[in-house]
Formats: structure tokens, sequence, C-alpha cells
């Protein structure tokens, strides 16, 4: 079959001697808003300590940060009640009247994974509070100061707990403001974001609700994300993008976690009606609850960013009328260079269906115009899903190699220098681009292609505004801008400047809406989820083709932008991008290889059984690192002995039996009355623990109802050995007390009782790590627990 010749208004916007100035011109204009939207993303200098004491200095929280992150402070622990003595000095200090809140609390939901129980802990929560003038309701800042038992949370979240110190320093040396200011420091996050549930449940201060700003930190570096708010979040986000100095968020953010099963303190504010909105800086993630986490990974600049956004806000709530903050529908909003643009949720289904209209009426104009036939616009359409499905399963086999490669990064959020691999990606989503437009240009046509990759935008934005309203925009401003351009291009002289100036501002649009996008969700989602980075690159080539087409050499001996002379060398901008991506790829792995600095993580604990007096190595690692594999023998771990551990797999091998007591299940009364049996049980560590658990035999009794601590708890069933039990962080050293509710023909009741500390340097057969092998990530690293069987 012969390939029919190009028609000549289907060749380059320009004339052919203009093409090249018209690509350098464009290309420019591009590059220059794409350079304009990473600079807006960037963290801000930090300021000295002399700094004027109205405004936030990330030196002065920074020696907040030294004092809160000198050592892991799990919540209990002697250094977490040393922490929380700085708090309470610096809050005092500044004249603010503070107490502490001691108290039982329960998880956010009070439901938890540990065999359908309940999940709490003993939580002393830091509350100051600063009184308003005229108040018309509270503004709470809230960050926690307990850190994991693995790391010393230098950011997760000594930065905002360090930031809301600095900002109540900042507001106490100005005018009071109008509204009540709320500073809740909270215990027991990591564990169970008990300490915020405790608050929101039961503090005088949080009795009528409030506005909560919530400061949180995934990793230790990068922009400060807004990336969660309560529904109907429209007047919250107007306060956001006027008051907040540096307003990166976007409603596609608040998409993604509301779907996700994550959680912060501020989930437990939610769950009691608070309003507000949850930010973070997330890059730099392979610290993330590990012994790197120290204050010395810290970003300043980030913690500059944590600091002016929540100083301005809290001025600005400080000031709102917080009684007219209900809007009754979200927004959609994004980050633009220099602000935040944001109109109402209600236009998104409007604007989404106006850009498929838009995109149709292109397509019939090119048809009319003689541009493209209707089976050119048909097979453009086709063609476009291409690049859509092979460029992300690219990034998902590139990533898969590397871990091949360097199989520890399956146990980190993400790589130490993660850059050369993100840059991998982009540019391995250049190559299928360009080497798509390269074997379908000629024989489509341009004018095909580019509408076939605006309808395929215009589509997800339907889609979109549909499923995920707030990420509709990053398919529908593209494709309307798009759709727009080639209308006016096709009203205006071809040879002219207009055609080339439209498509620019087309790509423009896309590079500002696209680009952030792509930045965002490396760190946000992780290497292993590249894919979707590369998904929204694609998507912004499509949206700015005319601007690609720009750079493609035309036939007859004309030059294109780098000097190519003829149409087969189309396919150099493919190469090249494929080239760079290998590149790329292999600098990644030359310059992040494991060492004392970037250790390769693991993950290892010890579980003793005391009623046989046998003991194990456990691990979580699907696949152990070699230092690993000297403790665990691949064999799955019987779940049943250690209940409290929860679910999830676990590697084990066999391990000497330390001296170790297990704790002691008191009873303290057995009665009847009617048909039910009460037990009233007093679970008591026998050594310093961070957690106990206790487990109830489903084969011996049925529970009808629950207290722990003076606290009732919802009883939820499974249907494994162990169906229900409570699982205590924190526990008091006098124990806790558990009643339960039976029915009265049971007689005798099975118990499994646990408990768990951290450290595992004194017990024997233990061989201390070497400098390049780490701590991962995780609640139960270094974990040593140890359990017995009770019978009443």
């Amino acid at each position: 079959m012969g390939v029919p010749p190009t028609r000549p208004a289907d060749r380059a916007l320009a004339r052919p001697r203009r093409r090249p100035l018209a690509a350098v011109v464009a290309l420019a204009a591009l590059l220059a808003v794409g350079a304009g939207v990473l600079v807006d993303l960037a963290t801000p200098a930090p300021r000295p300590a002399s700094a004027p004491a109205g405004e936030f200095s990330a030196q002065r929280a920074y020696e907040n940060v030294k004092v809160i992150a000198a050592r892991p402070h799990v919540a209990g622990s002697a250094a977490n009640d040393q922490v929380r003595e700085h708090l309470v000095g610096v809050l005092r200090g500044l004249g603010l009247k503070t107490e502490v809140q001691d108290a039982v609390a329960p998880e956010a939901g009070q439901l938890s994974g540990a065999a359908g129980g309940a999940t709490l802990a003993r939580v002393r929560n830091v509350v100051a509070r600063l009184p308003g003038t005229d108040s018309t309701g509270r503004v709470f800042l809230v960050a926690h100061y307990d850190s994991v038992q693995s790391g010393p949370g230098g950011n997760d979240d000594a930065a905002g707990t360090a930031s809301i110190l600095e900002v109540a320093r900042a507001l106490t040396a100005g005018p009071r403001p109008r509204n009540d200011i709320v500073l809740v420091l909270t215990d027991a996050e990591e564990a169970c974001l008990c300490g915020a549930s405790g608050f929101a449940a039961d503090h005088p201060l949080a009795r009528d609700g409030g506005v909560v700003l919530n400061l949180e930190a995934r990793g230790s570096t990068g922009p400060v994300i807004m990336f969660e708010t309560s529904r109907n979040n429209a007047k919250l986000v107007d306060v956001f993008g006027r008051a907040a100095p540096h307003p990166v968020g976007t409603s596609f953010a608040v998409e993604i976690y509301r779907a996700l099963p994550n959680d912060t303190d501020f989930t437990a504010f939610l769950d009691h009606g608070f309003v507000g909105l949850n930010s973070a800086y997330i890059d730099g993630g392979a610290v993330y609850h590990t012994p790197l986490d120290t204050p010395a990974t810290m970003d300043r600049g980030s913690l500059q960013m944590h600091g002016d956004n929540a100083l301005g806000l809290a001025r600005e709530f400080g000031r709102t009328d917080l009684r007219d903050l209900s809007s009754g529908h979200d927004a959609t909003y994004f980050p633009v260079p220099g602000g935040l643009v944001r109109y109402p949720g209600w236009l998104t289904l409007p604007l989404a269906l106006l850009a498929l209209v838009a995109v149709g009426a292109l397509g019939w104009l090119l048809r009319r115009r003689g541009r493209a036939t209707a089976g050119r616009l048909a097979a453009g359409f086709g063609l476009a899903l291409a690049p859509i499905v092979v460029a992300p399963l690219g990034a998902w086999l590139l990533w898969t190699a590397i871990t091949t490669i360097r199989p520890g990064y399956a146990e980190l959020l993400d790589p130490y220098r993660p850059v050369w691999y993100r840059l991998a990606v982009v540019a391995l989503a250049a190559a299928v681009l360009f080497t798509w437009y390269a074997l379908t240009r000629r024989r489509v046509g341009p004018a095909a292609l580019a509408f076939g990759g605006l309808a395929w935008l215009a589509l997800f934005g339907v889609l979109l505004a549909v499923l995920v309203p707030g990420g509709a925009y990053l398919a529908t401003l593209p494709a309307l801008a798009g759709a727009l351009a080639g209308l006016v291009a096709l009203r205006t002289r071809l040879d002219g400047p207009w055609p080339v100036v439209a498509v620019t501002l087309a790509g423009a649009v896309a590079v500002t809406i696209l680009l952030p996008t792509v930045v965002l969700l490396f760190p946000a989602l992780g290497m292993a989820m590249g894919g979707v980075a590369a998904l929204f690159a694609v998507l912004l080539g499509l949206a700015a083709l005319p601007v690609v087409d720009l750079l493609h050499p035309q036939a007859g001996g004309q030059r294109g932008l780098v000097a190519l002379r003829a149409r087969r060398l189309g396919a150099v901008p493919a190469l090249a991008a494929a080239l760079a991506a290998v590149v790329l790829a292999g600098v990644g792995l030359a310059v992040d290889r494991f060492d004392a600095t970037h250790p390769v993580p693991t993950h290892l604990m010890y579980a003793l059984d005391a009623d046989t007096g046998k003991a194990q190595w456990l691990s979580h690692e699907g696949d152990p690192q070699p230092w690993t594999d000297g403790y665990v023998d691949g064999e799955t771990a019987v779940r049943e002995s250690f209940p409290g551990l929860g679910d999830g797999e676990l590697r084990a091998g066999p391990a000497p039996a330390a001296s170790l007591p297990a704790p002691k299940v008191e009873l303290l009364s057995d009665t009847r009355s009617g048909q039910e049996r009460i037990l009233r049980l007093r679970l008591v560590p026998q050594r310093v623990v961070r957690m106990t658990s206790l487990h109830v035999d489903s084969a011996t009794a049925v529970i009808k109802a629950a207290t722990v601590g003076g606290r009732d708890v919802p009883v939820k069933t499974l249907g494994a050995r162990w169906g229900f039990g409570i699982v205590f962080h924190a526990p008091p050293p006098e124990g806790v007390e558990v009643t339960l509710t039976l029915t009265s023909n049971v007689e005798r009741v099975r118990f499994r009782a646990m408990d768990a500390s951290d450290g595992l340097d004194q017990l024997p057969g233990f061989r201390p790590r070497p400098p390049d092998v780490g701590v991962v990530g995780s609640h139960t690293s270094e974990m040593l627990a140890v359990a017995r069987t009770y019978e009443f």
C-alpha cells in the first residue's frame, strides 16, 4: 500500500523557512514557563535567628527541633517525658496557659487491625491557648511530638512541633488575634492517632469544634503541600490561597488522599466534625521512620515554608469570622507561579463537557478545512492511546529492572537519591512519545494526531469530573486550551505568527497545570508507582503536540530545530530520549549505592513464647537481605502465637531463648449476672514496654462488651482463633484494667497476653548490623515481643 503524500495544509503551521525560528521561540517560551513552575515549587531561604520577632525563623525553630529529636521518643518512654517537659516549658515561657491532658484514648475510629479488636493508649497531650479578643471560634494548630521507636523523628514530626512553637512565639510578639488560638501537641500519633482522638473527643476546648491546621512531614525536604482538607472546602481553600505565603496544594491531591487508607492526626479531628487543612513536606522519603530521620537531615527551607504558611494561616483564621466557613461544595484548585488558581467545584463537569465539545468542534473544522479526513481523525484518536498505555508500562518495567539490580529499594519509600531515576522516567516517557509520533505522523498527519491527543484529554476530563472531580482540571483545562488554540490557528493565516502563538499559549497552559503534578507525584507515590508520573508526562506531551510538531523535521531538505535534514531523521529525538533514559538510570545506580551514610534497610524482630520457651527471629522482608538472611530461614511464622503483631506475612528463623518475663494477667473479679459472666482483669507488663495486648481465644468465649482503662470499646470479632483483642500503647507500670462481659455458660476462658519493647542489642545470638546495613521504617522494626497464655 502506497503512502499518500502529505497535504500542504497538513505541514507546519508556518512556512518551512520560518519553522526553525518558530520552534526555537515556542520551545524557549515553554522552557521559561516550566522554569517558573519549578521555581515556584522551590522552598524559601531559611530566615536566621535575627529575623524580626513577628516573622517565622527556621533557625529559631530548628533549635527546638534539635531538642525534640535528640533521640527516639516513643509514646510512654522516658525520652518522651523529657520532650514533653521541654514543650511545656517553652509554652509557659511565652506566657501561655499550658496544661497536659493525661487520658486513656482510643484509636481514631476506635477500630484496629489487631485481630479485629480495639487499640488504645495512655496519652499526654500538651495543650496551650492564646485567648482571642472577640472570639468567633477556635483555631487549632496541631502536630504530634512523639516519634517512632526506630528513629528520633527529626522531620516527623519535630518539624511540625517546632514550627508551632515558633508560630506561638511570633503570635505572642504581636497583637492578640480576634479568635482563640489553641496549640495541641499530641501524643501517640505514631502508635494509633490516640492523642488527637482523645483531645478531639474529650477535651473541653474541643467541644465546639473549630478550624484545624495540622502540620506533618513524611520525608526530609521538598515543598510543603496542603494535601488534605475537610469536606466542602471552598472557603477554607480561599483563605489558604490568599493567606499562605507559599500556597502549594491541589484538589487532585485531596482526592487521592481521601481514597487512600493513610491517616494522620487530622483524621481524628475530621471524625469529630472539625474543619481544616492538613499540610506536609514529603520528599526525601528514604529517611522516613528510620534512624536517619535526624535534625541534620532536615531541609531548613522546608521548615521555613512550613512555618511561613502556618503563621500566615493562623493570623488569617485568627481574624476571620469562623462562623462563616461553610461553603456547601469543594473547590477545584492548583498552584501557578505566584499564587493558587481556584474555582467552584460545581463548574467541574460543565467545563469538562465544554472541553469535549470544543475538541469535537476542532475535529469538525479540521475535516471541513481539508486538514484531515474522518478516517485520519479516527486513526489519530485510536493511535493516541498507545503512548498513554506504553509509557506507564515502560516506567514500571524500568523500575522492575532497577529493583532487580538493587533489591534493597523494595524496602524504601523512595531511593536516597531519587532525582536521577525520576529524570529517567520522564526521559522514557518522552522517548515513547517521540517514537510514537515519528512512526505515525507521516501516515496520519500532525493535525489528526493532535486531535487524538486532545480528544483523550477531554474524555479523561469528563471521566474524572464524574469519578474524581478534584482532579478533572488536569485533563479538562489542557484539552480546552488546546482545542481553542487549534480553532484560532485554523481561522488565521497558516503562514502568519498567530497559529504558533496560539499553540504555544496552549502548551504553556499544559505545562503550568501538568508539570507540577508530574513533579509532585514522584515523592507522593514513590518510584514504585513512577508509571503514574509517566502517564501525566505523556498527557503533557499530547497537550503540547503542536509545539512538538515544530521540532519535527520536514521533507524536502528543510532544516529542523537541531539541524535535522530529512523526514527520516524524525526518529532522532526518540533515540536521544531513550538513550537519556538508559544513561540517567545508570547514573542513578552508580551514585545511589548503599553505604554507611545510606544503608540498605532491613527488618528484624524477636518473639519469645513463654509457654514453650521457644524464640524466633522474625522479618517482614519478602526477599530477605543477606544480613537478614542470617536470621530467618524463609519459613513463614505462625501468627497464632503472637496475635498482637497484627496482619502481614513474616519470615521466621530459630533464635536462642532470652530470660525475659512475660506479661502477667491478674484476675481481679469473676461475677455472674443473669445471662452474663463478667471478668475483671489487670494486664501488667513485667518490664518496660512500648505496648501490650490481650486476646481472647474465640473457641472458649464470646465477648459481648469490653471496657479498657475505664473506657468502653467496640467489640468486633473475626473468624480467626484470637477473634477479639485489645492493644494498649504506652501502658502505665501498674498495668491496664480490662473488663469483659461474656455469655454466662462460659466456664474457662483462654487469653493470650503479649507485650513488646524495642532493641535487640542485648539478646543472645544477635550480631550488630554492619555500617552499611540499616533499619527499615516500620513500627515493628527492632521489636522484642514476649507472649504467654492464661486461662480463667
